[in-house]
């Protein structure tokens, strides 16, 4: 058995999963006919992954909307018929440098990046130590590990994804549910390719492997941490960044 079989029918939650790295994970899933719903804000994105993957459910909520996270949690199990399976991969920037940031920023970064990560987490373990097995997978950072500079909100929340994980693998290693890590670095994205040249020059020169990633690297190892070929992993963070940053 592959992964790909391995992931067939296995039921999914994955948040951000409509454009960048979380379609990509979205295209992988769907390629290994995984039941996925995916969480977004954008209705527009969201519209259009679901005219490309129709199997797929799609929930339009805004990630800082805490309540609603834990209102809507159980409707969304329902939709799938369960959950095997979540990923944390919704997240924004709001960049600034720290003396110039404002509260509201800050908490905007720390309340969809972490705290929704948290409550997601916190409802599907509910179910999942039911259930009596489940993978977490969280979507950090190369800067939650290095910090970078104007981006104190995020690279905090992206650090506080690493920690949480880890903490969570602890608390319910014994219920045979997982959680682990992914911080990606520089990805070739839309975002990346707007860049110019001598930003694009700069970035390269801090990998050895000399080129950025891109959005299946992620997704390739995104799909084996939610397989069963990673069944005695948990706690981890893997680093893809080309040897950019090495823990």
């Amino acid at each position: 058995m592959n992964i790909g079989e391995n992931l067939k029918d296995k039921k999914i939650i994955l948040t951000g999963g409509s454009r960048g790295i979380g379609l990509s994970i979205l295209d992988k899933l769907c390629s290994y006919k995984s039941k996925v719903l995916i969480i977004g804000s954008n209705n527009k994105n969201l519209l259009i992954a679901k005219k490309n993957y129709p199997n797929i459910l799609v929930e339009n909520i805004n990630l800082e909307n805490h309540n609603k996270i834990i209102e809507n949690f159980p409707g969304y199990i329902h939709k799938l018929g369960g959950l095997d399976i979540l990923i944390n991969n919704a997240g924004i920037t709001k960049d600034n440098l720290a003396l110039r940031m404002s509260l509201e920023d800050w908490n905007a970064v720390i309340n969809v990046n972490l705290t929704s990560s948290f409550l997601l987490s916190q409802q599907a373990i509910k179910f999942m130590i039911r259930n009596k097995k489940g993978s977490i997978i969280n979507i950090s950072s190369v800067v939650g590990h290095t910090g970078n500079s104007g981006q104190v909100n995020y690279s905090s929340s992206k650090a506080g994804l690493v920690a949480m994980s880890k903490t969570l693998a602890r608390e319910y290693a014994k219920k045979n549910i997982r959680v682990n890590c992914i911080s990606p670095g520089f990805i070739e994205t839309d975002m990346t390719r707007i860049l110019n040249d001598e930003l694009k020059k700069m970035l390269l020169n801090q990998i050895p492997m000399g080129k950025m990633g891109n959005s299946e690297d992620i997704s390739n190892t995104v799909c084996f941490l939610a397989s069963d070929y990673s069944n005695y992993i948990t706690g981890e963070t893997i680093h893809i960044n080309g040897g950019m940053y090495m823990s």
